[in-house]
């Protein structure tokens, strides 16, 4: 991989975001006359009949233990949609917002605490200066009530999706772990919106809110994130996901009438900062096994295969004859090359 992949997983990523910032005012006016959980629900099984019709080849190829890590990891971004969307029927939208962003600071401190990440001084700048961003863009007030202890429990769980995705990102085939992950995620949420009973949606604008949410926001930006994820560090994937309330209120003034504020402006300006000092800064991308330093030269397996340094002398050649007192000097075999163990980061 070389900084062209890395690129375009960013690229990927912004995407990903401007997708996600799309669908705020379609989900606002769904919930709103459709119970959230059975939103989610419906939603997620959609989304899991999709992509297991689509790429069912590729998930025959699976293992049992990719099938676990799928499914592990689908079940975590369910229990945080599902807190999510709990704790915003308890708080502000702003407010749910802002907690929901700390994910950005939660990921390097997880990297920090629990895989002895080092991180640089520049990429906890950027974390700081991204978090006043969310701050100014969304927060008007918290009361630390249930719904936000709710919320900010969600966020923790976003961090720890984003930690755990990295390693199996690129063990295993993106697209099938999409697939198995958005199983995941239809089960959690299921089991959630069960014991009150599931209610299908009613109305084209709730159900044009649950196709598009499905496929773009569900199966395109699970694939883009997973591909992404084997490419850069889960530290710039949560910087680059504090772009999602950058392009929510893009949207919004686009498409839903509101106005350009000076909090937008401000901490719109904020966040792409932080994205430039983030990427800048940030040299803990995800190397591919092409990339890592080798350590020996290859061997060979063929067991027939003669070393070029015999240490038997050929047949047709004269017996060694040694006399003393000389000394005997003799040309070895050739040197080994140097290892380079640039990362290329």
């Amino acid at each position: 991989m070389d900084r062209t992949d890395r690129r375009a997983a960013t690229a990927g990523l912004v995407l990903v975001t401007a997708i996600w910032g799309s669908t705020f005012f379609l989900i606002k006016g769904a919930v709103a006359s459709h119970d959230p959980l059975d939103f989610l629900s419906v939603r997620f099984l959609i989304a899991a009949v999709i992509v297991a019709l689509v790429f069912h080849r590729r998930l025959r190829r699976l293992g049992r233990r990719e099938w676990l890590i799928g499914l592990g990891l689908g079940a975590v971004y369910g229990i945080a949609q599902v807190l999510q969307t709990w704790g915003l029927t308890m708080t502000d939208a702003s407010v749910s917002g802002f907690i929901t962003g700390t994910y950005v600071i939660i990921t390097p401190l997880l990297l920090w605490l629990v895989l002895r990440r080092t991180l640089g001084v520049g990429v906890w700048g950027a974390v700081v200066l991204a978090l006043g961003g969310l701050a100014v863009l969304g927060l008007t007030g918290v009361s630390g009530g249930f719904g936000e202890l709710i919320t900010f429990l969600g966020a923790a769980v976003y961090a720890v999706h984003i930690v755990l995705l990295e390693k199996p990102s690129k063990q295993i085939d993106a697209l099938a772990l999409t697939a198995v992950q958005m199983v995941g995620i239809a089960a959690v949420c299921t089991v959630m919106a069960l014991p009150d009973g599931i209610t299908a949606p009613s109305g084209d604008g709730v159900w044009f809110a649950v196709l598009y949410t499905a496929v773009m926001a569900g199966v395109i930006t699970m694939a883009l994130q997973t591909w992404a994820q084997a490419r850069i560090s889960p530290t710039r994937v949560a910087l680059l996901m504090t772009l999602e309330p950058v392009f929510a209120s893009a949207f919004a003034i686009a498409l839903g009438g509101e106005s350009l504020t000076w909090r937008l402006m401000l901490g719109g300006s904020l966040i792409l900062g932080a994205m430039a000092l983030g990427i800048l800064s940030d040299r803990d991308s995800a190397a591919p096994m092409s990339e890592q330093p080798q350590t020996a030269p290859a061997l060979s397996r063929d067991a027939s295969a003669k070393p070029h340094y015999s240490a038997e002398p050929e047949l047709h050649e004269p017996p060694l004859k040694i006399t003393a007192p000389r000394t005997i000097t003799a040309s070895g075999p050739a040197g080994h090359p140097s290892l380079d163990r640039s990362t290329g980061s």
